[in-house]
């Protein structure tokens, strides 16, 4: 994990988040009891979610394991953004269900996200993106106070995504 473009690997798991960064969490309700949770886990950690919300995913591995590379392609044509990362933790738990991964050189932004998904004690299932990110390239400086705007747009927009492949994935017969 030598290729990361920022030093403080594992950032998300702290708390605080690591200082000189913009910082990011995001919680949505997604679904209700095991199979909810089972259904969500299957998404994230396989890049379905971010396939089904239009994001071009390319991994060295069809699941999210420490060190797999994944390059996430946003846009199309010639506005289409390569943003390489690496995974960086996993988390597999009765209850939890999940990775983080950081960025390599080469992508518009530094620092890391994660994707988890949760079962609380109430039987609710709840998506989380925890971030930090600065800007990587000349462009997303630029773009100042709008990256994290659409970073946060494009968070809900996985929520609602996962929301409805949950709901599709339990109500199947």
């Amino acid at each position: 994990m030598n290729d990361l473009s920022y030093p403080e690997l594992h950032g998300t798991l702290r708390s605080p988040l690591p200082a000189g960064y913009h910082h990011l969490h995001v919680e949505m309700p997604i679904g209700h009891g095991r199979a909810d949770l089972a259904a969500a886990g299957e998404a994230v950690t396989t890049f379905r979610m971010h396939r089904a919300a239009g994001v071009g995913i390319q991994a060295d591995a069809p699941r999210a394991a420490v060190g797999v590379a994944v390059e996430v392609a946003l846009g199309v044509g010639p506005l289409r953004l390569l943003a390489p990362c690496r995974v960086v933790w996993t988390v597999d738990e009765e209850d939890r269900i999940g990775f983080g991964y950081g960025t390599r050189e080469g992508h518009p932004e530094v620092g890391e996200e994660t994707f988890v998904v949760e079962l609380r004690a109430d039987d609710s299932v709840w998506f989380t993106v925890t971030a930090f990110s600065r800007p990587g390239r000349l462009y997303t400086r630029l773009a100042g106070p709008l990256v994290p705007v659409l970073q946060r747009r494009y968070t809900k927009h996985c929520g609602r995504t996962l929301r409805k492949l949950v709901r599709g994935a339990t109500t199947s017969p």
